[in-house]
């Protein structure tokens, strides 16, 4: 249980070790080595601000030379500034920089998220909204637990309101400020009803409890303002100077808490891009950046545009993307850094050869010009389009990483479609079966678990005896009988076809009829559907061995016992070479906020990016703006690469291209092909043909043929397998390393 502990505003002036160096001279040696634009920002006198900051244009350094000017010109003394970020890390970089400008003085300023800047605020007025001064912070997983005790008290079934499902309401109302009475007064489906009910009781109990979770730190600091003059007036003359970073992520809640801080001196600096705006499905609210002027009459607008970052042809790219939506400032990237390669824009036949051109042309640029693999990283859309990208990594052993998530086959949700398949070939497998037995959530809580563990260790009867006679088990109660029962009988009926049924079709079996697909889709979750994404992506793999397996006639082994076999030997071996440097894998948006040399945009079909839920929902205009985030993450070297046929969720899709590569100028862009008629794909955007992959004459290696590779050199071919596939032992260090033959820089002696 997350707890912080009480803590009271600093006073106003507080600070401490500031330099010596006389003001004036810190001031202008504060602007000396800022461009025009940045220096108008950091210079800006009373009233609001609106920086506009376009990727890469040093929106940091603003914020954090406009803190040390205001010290330096007396404009603000330490204990009088507040500075807001969104995440904790971002908040100590925001904080260290500071130090480094302004010395210790820096330690008496608000530096820190929007939930922390709440909660230390609350501490001192939470007893006038009903709580203590020593409430407790409820994380995630207390609040969910608190929730659910609401639904229960409630008699609410959870399986038919999932209790996250609800959350995600309660949650999405909180941060629009709409409590629990307007809330109940604005729905009209039964779910949205319920949902109500829910929150009603939940808020009740959260103040029994002295309690608050994270959107609960936001609403009651607004309410705390709202309700008492005396509180806003205070808080207003503590904060002199307010600056918010990433102001185009800001919520409702958030955007009215700056509102009241900053009314009356106006002293409100705000850092954003709206291009940059793609967390929609979090709340955010692109109108706030959007409308600052006229929420702010006074306001003062600077845009940031010197990017110095990318070449001038990945800022045009992202520019001819962006530039198509409505919802946005005209505004126009540009660099020193004239020219740079073009874009490279490849299409593949399918996924397993998108993966190993990636991975080829990432070890070529490697051998070729010396690119590390940490400056290397990988972008998609969903993370179950990583599979193949991680199959074909750790085929050829180039070690990665994967950001923001899980690798595939470690997500939860992999592990128990796993775990189930596991319990059908050896139900003596007493790890899956508690994995597995009250997930989804069927009445088998921890109690009833140890009194089935208890009596098989007691009887020496397996697991899968034990709940098969789930009546004989001492101090188990009728309705958790009824559900072992239950779920024996399930997994019975599947065991009776897992020998010969083929592992796609008993692998979706399973999770239909287990329950476990229908308790996710129940969520109504951006986190569920990702979930469930993975899910079907598991069963594409089962497709793919179905499919080799017919093609490779009979094995010693059933189907479902290679698949479980294959994926085991995966999982082993993610963890190669820990001592390698490491490309990264991540989703688009888990790419905000950070930049590598060489970046690779894969899936960039229509329906996969932008996403089809998207579009379906209007959300064209973020997916946009999360294609420009990803171009923008590029320093020197941009590819998008799609599949004209990619199998997803085990069902074969024909593909054209994105548009949102169709939207990128051809004079800044080398299209390839190496998909059959490749002379046709671009038609759409007039572009002409496009030029095929060609990765030379095939070499047709055999055991025993010498060879010279680009970076590694001499070396003797030990082993050929399928897919291109060769391992090559080289002279140099002895080494031995698979390479794919079609796209590796090696050749024939």
């Amino acid at each position: 249980m997350l707890q912080t502990e009480p803590e009271t505003p600093d006073a106003p002036g507080a600070a401490a070790g500031a330099p010596t160096e006389p003001g004036a001279d810190r001031a202008e040696r504060l602007l000396a080595d800022l461009n025009d634009p940045q220096r108008q920002a950091v210079r800006h006198g009373e009233g609001p601000l609106l920086v506009l900051a376009g990727a890469g244009s040093g929106k940091t350094r603003v914020l954090t030379h406009r803190i040390a000017y205001l010290l330096a010109t007396g404009a603000a003394r330490p204990g009088e500034i507040l500075a807001i970020t969104f995440t904790n890390k971002a908040a100590a970089e925001m904080r260290g920089r500071v130090e480094a400008l302004v010395g210790r003085s820096a330690r008496a300023m608000w530096v820190m998220t929007f939930h922390s800047a709440c909660a230390r605020m609350l501490r001192a007025d939470a007893e006038r909204l009903g709580y203590s001064r020593g409430f407790t912070i409820y994380d995630e997983s207390d609040s969910l637990r608190m929730l659910k005790r609401c639904m229960a008290e409630l008699e609410i079934d959870p399986k038919r309101y999932p209790p996250r499902a609800i959350r995600a309401q309660i949650s999405g109302a909180k941060n629009q400020l709409v409590d629990t009475a307007a809330y109940e007064q604005a729905q009209s489906s039964v779910f949205e009803q319920t949902a109500a009910q829910v929150y009603g009781l939940y808020g009740k109990r959260m103040l029994a409890a002295n309690a608050m979770d994270f959107d609960d730190l936001l609403v009651r600091a607004v309410n705390a303002m709202e309700l008492f003059e005396e509180v806003r007036e205070r808080w207003r003359r503590t904060f002199r100077q307010v600056l918010v970073d990433e102001y185009q992520d800001t919520n409702h809640a958030q955007y009215r808490l700056l509102q009241l801080l900053s009314s009356g001196h106006g002293n409100l600096m705000v850092v954003g891009d709206e291009d940059q705006s793609i967390y929609g499905f979090r709340h955010a609210e692109i109108r706030n950046i959007l409308d600052f002027e006229h929420d702010f009459p006074a306001a003062e607008v600077v845009k940031l545009e010197q990017n110095y970052r990318s070449t001038q042809t990945i800022l045009s790219a992202a520019g001819a993307v962006v530039e198509r939506n409505r919802q946005r400032r005209p505004k126009r990237l540009w660099t020193e850094i004239a020219g740079g390669e073009p874009v490279q824009l490849s299409e593949l036949t399918d996924e397993h050869e998108e993966a190993r051109w990636v991975a080829g042309e990432i070890e070529r640029l490697g051998a070729e010009q010396g690119v590390r693999r940490e400056d290397v990283a990988v972008f998609y859309r969903t993370n179950a389009m990583s599979r193949v990208l991680e199959d074909t990594l750790v085929r050829f052993e180039l070690p990665y990483q994967v950001i923001g998530g899980a690798k595939f086959y470690e997500r939860a949700e992999v592990k128990d479609a796993v775990a189930y398949l596991s319990l059908l070939v050896n139900p003596s497998d007493q790890v899956s079966f508690a994995r597995i037995v009250n997930s989804p959530r069927r009445g088998i809580g921890d109690t009833s678990q140890g009194r089935l563990a208890s009596h098989a260790n007691t009887t020496g009867l397996p697991i899968w005896e034990v709940a098969g006679r789930a009546e004989e088990v001492p101090g188990l109660g009728a309705a958790a009988v009824k559900a072992v029962c239950r779920f024996h009988e399930t997994m019975e009926e599947l065991r009776a076809r897992a020998e010969s049924a083929p592992v796609a079709e008993l692998l979706e079996a399973t999770l239909r009829e287990s329950g476990y697909l229908e308790a996710l889709e129940a969520e109504r979750t951006v986190e569920a559907e990702g979930r469930v994404e993975n899910l079907e992506e598991l069963v594409g793999v089962a497709a793919e061995l179905d499919r080799n397996r017919e093609t490779e006639g009979e094995s010693e082994t059933t189907p479902l016992e290679e698949f479980l076999q294959q994926i085991s030997l995966y999982t082993e071996q993610d963890g190669l070479r820990p001592d390698e440097s490491l490309i990264t894998l991540m989703t688009l948006h888990n790419a905000k906020g950070l930049e590598y040399d060489t970046v690779f945009v894969v899936g960039c079909e229509d329906g996969a990016f932008p996403h089809l839920r998207a579009l379906e929902e209007g959300g064209e205009e973020e997916e946009r703006r999360l294609c420009y985030v990803g171009i923008t993450r590029a320093r020197r070297r941009l590819y998008m690469t799609w599949a004209r046929e990619r199998r997803l969720f085990g069902r074969a899709e024909r593909n054209l291209p994105s548009r949102f590569v169709d939207e990128l100028p051809a004079e800044l862009t080398e299209r390839h092909s190496s998909a059959p008629g490749a002379a046709s794909w671009d038609a759409r955007s007039g572009a002409g043909a496009a030029t095929p992959i060609d990765p030379g004459p095939a070499l047709e290696l055999r055991i025993g043929d010498d060879v010279v590779h680009a970076s590694f050199g001499d070396g003797v071919v030990t082993g050929v397998e399928p897919e291109g596939v060769v391992v090559v032992r080289f002279a140099g260090d002895g080494s031995e390393r698979k390479l794919m033959a079609d796209y590796a820089p090696i050749r024939k002696r």
